[in-house]
């Protein structure tokens, strides 16, 4: 049996498409690939305005709040007042303090390691917010020390794998602080407190201030 040979057809190649031309032309677009790498270094950056003599501020200022707190019942509504105030104002010293170190590096507070940081330390944050007034009213007012300490623990090392290695090893104490205050008797709560956001913040801000600045 005899096979008839066919002669190949002859064409043209198949043409490329547009949409693989217009990714082939990105690809190799100077600018694009410019902008991709700044965008994988930020990714993989680390958040380091984290503010040392800010830091200390906060110290200092809830060293005040424990002695104006010391003669209120612990979790009674003034004892908290003193501490929500506490709060609020190192709320605003960090935001000042975070921005101007940003500033001062360069770093914008948009990129991808301080986002990182902002959306792992603040869950935590929100959590002991409602956590305070749940307790509150249900009477536990004594215990809210100990959680605060636990979760602001949990928040500092949450954010910090975004920042430099000092930070969680402070989230680490409080949360350890926090463990302790577990077990500890209510009327040694106050003292916690101020070991902690006083002690710890002024220990680790002058130690973030002298290795990394601001």
């Amino acid at each position: 049996m005899h096979f008839r040979h066919q002669p190949r057809r002859r064409g043209r190649a198949p043409l490329e498409s547009e949409p693989e031309r217009g990714i082939a032309a990105h690809e190799h677009d100077p600018l694009s690939e410019l902008r991709f790498i700044r965008q994988t270094m930020e990714s993989a950056g680390s958040f380091t305005a984290v503010p040392g003599v800010g830091t200390m501020v906060i110290g200092a200022t809830a060293l005040v709040a424990a002695y104006l707190a010391r003669t209120r019942e612990i979790g009674s509504q003034p004892w908290l007042e003193v501490w929500v105030a506490e709060a609020m104002i190192a709320l605003a010293i960090a935001a000042v303090t975070i921005s101007r170190k940003a500033q001062q590096s360069g770093q914008s507070l948009w990129s991808g390691p301080a986002k990182k940081f902002m959306t792992s330390f603040a869950p935590p944050l929100m959590a002991g917010a409602l956590l305070s007034w749940l307790m509150f009213q249900s009477g536990f007012g004594e215990r809210i020390p100990a959680m605060w300490l636990l979760l602001y623990g949990t928040a500092v090392v949450t954010g910090g794998a975004f920042s430099v290695g000092i930070v969680p090893v402070m989230g680490l104490c409080f949360f350890t602080l926090g463990g302790i205050a577990v077990f500890s008797p209510v009327s040694w709560a106050t003292g916690f407190l101020a070991a902690g956001f006083g002690g710890l913040h002024l220990l680790f801000g002058y130690l973030i201030a002298r290795r990394y600045g601001g």
